[in-house]
Formats: structure tokens, sequence, C-alpha cells
């Protein structure tokens, strides 16, 4: 089965899931200029952050990213993570689960 969704039809601020009960778990991330997620972590997860608009400040564990539209990070889901918006942002983020190898 094939579905096909449009980013900014989805409903949900900040975080909209693209595929709901499906994996991998697909969310879009859309802050305004200033806004945050509180530091959190996603155990058993690898992530991928694609920052589609605006400039984020990505806390990564002890490290800050600076990231541009375009930018794409892939990281440990263990580690705190907290994204701070810097102008108004959308990311689309991917949360895989871990695999063995």
């Amino acid at each position: 089965m094939t579905t096909v969704h449009t980013l900014n039809e989805l409903d949900g601020q900040p975080h909209a899931n693209v595929f709901p009960d499906r994996e991998p778990k697909t969310i879009r991330l859309t802050l305004g200029a200033g806004g945050e997620v509180p530091s959190h972590s996603h155990p058993d997860r690898e992530i991928v952050f694609y920052l589609i608009k605006g400039r984020i400040e990505l806390e990564l564990g002890d490290e800050t990213r600076e990231l541009s539209a375009g930018d794409v990070v892939r990281f440990d889901g263990d580690q705190e993570i907290a994204p701070h918006a810097v102008e108004e942002s959308t990311a689309l983020i991917i949360l895989a689960s871990r695999s063995d190898e």
C-alpha cells in the first residue's frame, strides 16, 4: 500500500505524525522563531533530522549544531536532543528502530 501526504496539509503543532501507526515513525516539526522542544531522548532509535526551512540550533548531548535549510543530520536517539528555532522552521524527523547490525 502506498500512502502520500503533503507536509503542509498535516494537522498538529509543533508535531504532526506523517504516517500514524507506521514504522519508521515520521514527524513534521514546526517551530516559530524562538520556539523549542524541551530536552528529551528516543531510546532504541536511530534518528534522521532534515531541516526543510529555517534555522535551528540542535542540542545533541553536549554539543550544539547550527542547522540551516537543507541540512541533514543523523544521530543516536539515546542521547538528549533539544531543537531551538532561531527563525520559523520546519523539519522532517525520521525515527527508525535500531537494527542489531
